[in-house]
């Protein structure tokens, strides 16, 4: 096997290089990931300007664009042998829920599914009161994961599907097993952030997300938060099929 493996905290980001030595246990590796965080990127490419590429080792790549960026260029010439499989991560926090819509970890997934490969996304899920005190343990999260590749690699996904993988920040020994699960949701996000540059011109943060509106059993967030690995299904193709005839029957109104 050879993998493809991207981020959106950064080349050199902790995760990413721990995820990286952990595959070299399965197969060949090539890091290709952005020069720096590009946390929230979501599915964005860089059409304005042409992006640089800089060979950090042989088989790491500093590339000075998106997650998705990342992904595209390794498989749409940079590299001379397709991998694969793509991996990515390990993000440093956790992407929930509709997280998924603004995380460039589940991007660079994403487009490596979109370009035919597998692909995996993978998170460690810090508990909000503690996230500051307890170092990230990120072996508890390659130990899973390996497993999970493993069973990929003997039963392929459907030719449209990622797994988002999240893992609770606990030992080995702590976590319960794994549970399939589908993405919750979240309350509609906190107000943004007003501030003032030295200038006096008025700027904003982007206010937190907002809490969990649907973390019920079955969903990812209930899931990490009882103490297990999270695995959902995430399929490619947006297109609302079960509503299709009846826009069908109402655009012939119109």
């Amino acid at each position: 096997m050879k993998f493809l493996v991207s981020n959106d905290d950064g080349v050199n980001a902790k995760g990413i290089k721990i995820l990286a030595e952990m595959l070299k246990e399965l197969g060949e590796v090539v890091v290709f990931a952005p020069n720096r965080d590009r946390s929230g990127a979501s599915n964005s490419l860089t059409l304005d300007r042409p992006i640089r590429v800089e060979k950090v080792s042989d088989e790491v790549f500093s590339v000075y664009g998106t997650p998705t960026d990342c992904v595209h260029l390794a498989l749409t010439g940079v590299l001379d042998q397709e991998p694969d499989m793509v991996i990515s991560g390990i993000n440093n926090a956790a992407n929930l829920g509709d997280d998924v819509l603004y995380s460039g970890t589940v991007a660079a997934a994403i487009e490596g599914r979109y370009l035919g490969l597998p692909a995996i996304a993978v998170s460690i899920v810090l508990d909000s009161v503690k996230e500051n005190r307890r170092p990230r343990d990120f072996h508890t999260v390659t130990h899973f994961l390996k497993k999970i590749i493993q069973h990929v690699i003997m039963h392929p996904l459907p030719k449209d599907t990622i797994l988002n993988v999240n893992v609770p920040n606990l030992p080995i020994e702590e976590i319960k097993g794994l549970k399939i699960t589908r993405l919750g949701y979240r309350h509609k996000a906190e107000n943004a952030i007003p501030i003032r540059d030295p200038r006096g011109f008025k700027m904003y943060w982007i206010g937190p997300a907002g809490p969990e509106a649907d973390a019920g059993d079955g969903t990812d967030f209930h899931a990490v938060k009882n103490g297990y690995v999270s695995i959902s299904p995430m399929q490619t193709d947006m297109t609302k099929h079960d509503f299709i005839d009846d826009l069908a029957t109402w655009a012939k109104t119109i």
